[in-house]
Order: C-alpha cells, then sequence, then structure tokens
C-alpha cells in the first residue's frame, strides 16, 4: 500500500476497527478521514470492513439494515466534526494572536 495524505494505507487501515467503533480521538480521527478522500484502495478496504463487522452484528441482532447508507452518514458526521474542530482550532488560534497583541500594545503603553 501507499503513503498517501499524512497517513500510511497500513496505518489507516489499522485504524479502522476504532473509527466504526467511533474510538478514534480528533487528530487521528482528522487524518484518517483525510487518508480515507485522497486513497481509493482505503475507501474501498474501509467500506469492506464497515459492511463486514456492522453486518455481521446486525445479523446476529436480527436487525434490518442499509448499511451503504448508514456507511455514508458516519462519514458525514465525521467530515462534520472535522470541520468543526478544525474551525475552532483557527478560531482559538485567533484568540491567541489577538491576545499576544493586546498584551504586546499594554506592554509598550505603559512603556511610553
Amino acid at each position: 500500500m501507499t503513503f498517501q495524505g499524512g497517513m500510511e494505507c497500513k496505518e489507516f487501515e489499522r485504524l479502522i476497527p476504532g473509527f466504526i467503533r467511533r474510538q478514534l480521538d480528533y487528530p487521528t480521527l482528522k487524518l484518517f478521514y483525510e487518508h480515507r478522500e485522497s486513497c481509493e484502495e482505503c475507501r474501498e478496504e474501509l467500506a469492506i470492513q464497515f459492511l463486514v463487522a456492522e453486518g455481521m452484528q446486525r445479523l446476529e441482532d436480527g436487525n434490518a439494515f442499509d448499511l451503504q447508507s448508514e456507511l455514508g452518514l458516519r462519514l458525514e458526521e465525521t467530515r462534520r466534526k472535522v470541520s468543526f474542530n478544525s474551525a475552532f482550532l483557527y478560531a482559538g488560534s485567533a484568540l491567541e494572536i489577538a491576545a499576544a497583541c493586546l498584551l504586546i500594545g499594554v506592554f509598550v503603553w505603559i512603556l511610553l
């Protein structure tokens, strides 16, 4: 497998069970999602593992299911989470810069 988008395919494959169980932390989830967007082979591998893991559980439980739709919903949820957290991190950085500028301004004002 190849290297795509900051994560190697082997690492992506290793993280698939954690993604399915919703156990990935934000930085890992972001890299996972970005890699999935850029790597066709890993998109296919995720779909296969999701269908197998969730399908087996649903069969055992006797529940009806549409796993392709569920995977699509899970990926959309991940996209929103990554977008929201990225925006939050950018806003935090902007506030830190503003606070630093304010402190510099106060120090300059005091010294003059």
